[in-house]
C-alpha cells in the first residue's frame, strides 16, 4: 500500500508515521496554553455577572433619578423598571460568556484538526510523492480523517475521546453554520449540547429547539480539552508498513490519481 516510487512495498520495516516525542509534547503544551489563556483573559471576565448586573440596574436608577417627579412619577415602579434593566444586562453577559465559549471550543479544534492535518501531510509525504494525495487529506472531511487514522492504528473511531471529537465537530458545524445537517445530528445524538427548557415536565419530544439552543458548559470546554490531550497522548511513536492491511478507498483513489500522473 505505502510506498515511494522508487520503494519496493516489501520492506515492511517502512514506517510510514512517527510521532516524535518532543513534538507530541509541544502540541499538548501548546494545545493547554489555548485553554490556559483563554479562560484567563476571555472567560474570566464573566466572573462577576451578578454584581454587574446590580451596578447597571443602579446607574439606571441614577439616570432615572434626574428626572424624576414626586408629584408625577411612581417610585415603587422605577425600582421594578431597575431591577428588570439588571436582569436583562445579565441575560445579555449570559449570551456574551456562551458566545465566548463556543468561540474558544471552535478554536481548539481547528487547530486541532489543522495540526493533525499537517502532521499527516508531512508524514506521507516521506514515503508518497503526489499533490492529489496530499490536497486530499486537507480537503478530507472528518469521517474520512478518522477512518485514515483507524486504518494506520494511528487511533482507534471506537475510543472514547475520538467519539467526543466527533461530536464537538458537529458543535463547531452549529456554531459557525447554524441550522442544517450538523445540527439535526447534534439534536438527535449529542442533545447534552442544546438549552432546551427550564421546566423538566416537558416531554423532550414537545420542545422545540434550533441552532441558537446551541450552548457550552465549563465541564464540556474540559472535555473537549481532554479529549484533545488524549488524543496526542495515545498517538503511537510510529507506524510501519507491516501494521496497515487496507486504507480507506478515497486515499487508494488519491495515490491511484498520483500515479497515474506520474
Amino acid at each position: 500500500m505505502a510506498q515511494r516510487d522508487n520503494v519496493e512495498p516489501k520492506q515492511n520495516g517502512i514506517v510510514l508515521f512517527q510521532m516524535w516525542e518532543p513534538f507530541r509534547e509541544s502540541l499538548i503544551e501548546e494545545h493547554r496554553f489555548y485553554l490556559d489563556q483563554g479562560k484567563k483573559k476571555l472567560l474570566s471576565q464573566f466572573n462577576e455577572m451578578d454584581k454587574e448586573a446590580d451596578e447597571a440596574a443602579e446607574r439606571w436608577l441614577e439616570s432615572r433619578g434626574l428626572y424624576f417627579n414626586p408629584d408625577r412619577d411612581d417610585p415603587a415602579a422605577d425600582f421594578e423598571n431597575a431591577y428588570h434593566e439588571g436582569i436583562e444586562y445579565y441575560r445579555l453577559l449570559s449570551e456574551m460568556r456562551d458566545q465566548t465559549r463556543l468561540s474558544l471550543v471552535a478554536g481548539m479544534f481547528h487547530v486541532w484538526d489543522k495540526q493533525l492535518r499537517s502532521w499527516l501531510v508531512k508524514e506521507i509525504h516521506h514515503w508518497h510523492d503526489g499533490d492529489v494525495t496530499l490536497k486530499k487529506v486537507w480537503s478530507a472531511n472528518f469521517d474520512e480523517i478518522a477512518g485514515l487514522l483507524d486504518a494506520t492504528g494511528l487511533a482507534s473511531k471506537d475510543t472514547a475521546y475520538m467519539e467526543r471529537l466527533s461530536a464537538y465537530r458537529y458543535v463547531v458545524n452549529v456554531y459557525k453554520h447554524g441550522d442544517g445537517p450538523a445540527f439535526e445530528k447534534l439534536k438527535a445524538k449529542h442533545p447534552e449540547f442544546l438549552r432546551t427548557s427550564l421546566s423538566d415536565e416537558i416531554p423532550s419530544e414537545l420542545l422545540w429547539v434550533d441552532f441558537t439552543s446551541l450552548t457550552i458548559s465549563e465541564a464540556q470546554l474540559d472535555e473537549l480539552s481532554l479529549a484533545i490531550t488524549e488524543f496526542w497522548k495515545r498517538m503511537p511513536l510510529e507506524v510501519c508498513f507491516s501494521q496497515v492491511d487496507t486504507v480507506p478507498e478515497w486515499f487508494e483513489k488519491a495515490r491511484a490519481k498520483d500515479f497515474a500522473n506520474q
